[in-house]
């Protein structure tokens, strides 16, 4: 660990990423004992997220410090990071030491751009699950997934139960039992539809049909990161 008194963990912030794939975490994170948790950005002009919420980083990628936790959330930003090196250098160096390398939603197909995720159970976004297989990944439907030193969130919501197994592994179930408590995270969705297991087939066909172009785009992306990774 970077500091035995203190577990320092980043969250990787960028243009239009999803807000809540950080904030859901960053949430929990924050109320861990004895944590520090960075937002991490190349400069420290606030950043604006897909839907238009503006966040401030803490931190840059040259004044953070080593962390035992890097977490890359997603969204539509994601796609550029995947061919961005100076983004992907960074990962790469904060995961040589970090004790968890970890994601939420499509963040997982940046860390695959990376090379970190080649021979890993990894899962993300249901609408991008099967993109993890080009990057050398192993996909799993699931809502979080532990492959040795990697931990990955699935989409968006999931982050908070995400972070919670990361609070658990580092400090045991006590304490994220506790943060789960002081948040009252017990969630009763209005509706039966909160995946592709529950929802019916004409809304699910309806959300796919909707985000088709995006997904389309990612891919291409995902290809063309799988192509580089076979070049090194």
């Amino acid at each position: 660990m970077s500091d035995s008194s203190c577990i320092s963990i980043g969250l990787l912030l960028f243009p239009a990423l999803t807000q809540l794939d950080l904030t859901g975490p960053y949430e929990v994170f924050a109320r861990a004992p004895h944590t520090n948790v960075h937002l991490i950005w190349k400069n420290m002009k606030p950043v604006i997220a897909d839907r238009g919420m503006a966040i401030l980083p803490t931190v840059t990628f040259d004044t953070c410090p080593a962390l035992d936790v890097i977490c890359i959330p997603g969204g539509p930003g994601q796609i550029n990071l995947m061919e961005d090196e100076e983004t992907l250098s960074f990962i790469r160096r904060q995961s040589e030491q970090a004790k968890f390398v970890t994601s939420v939603c499509t963040g997982s197909l940046v860390l695959g751009a990376a090379g970190l995720l080649q021979g890993y159970q990894a899962t993300t976004h249901w609408a991008s699950l099967q993109q993890l297989a080009l990057l050398g990944a192993e996909p799993v439907n699931a809502r979080v997934v532990r492959d040795r030193n990697r931990i990955t969130g699935a989409g968006v919501t999931s982050g908070i139960d995400f972070a919670l197994n990361v609070v658990a592994e580092i400090y045991g179930d006590n304490i994220a039992q506790n943060i789960q408590l002081h948040m009252e995270y017990e969630p009763e969705p209005p509706f039966s539809s909160g995946s592709p297991r529950t929802a019916s087939a004409e809304r699910l066909k309806q959300a796919k049909d909707q985000i088709a172009p995006l997904i389309e785009k990612r891919r291409l992306m995902t290809v063309k990161a799988a192509s580089n990774l076979s070049k090194n």
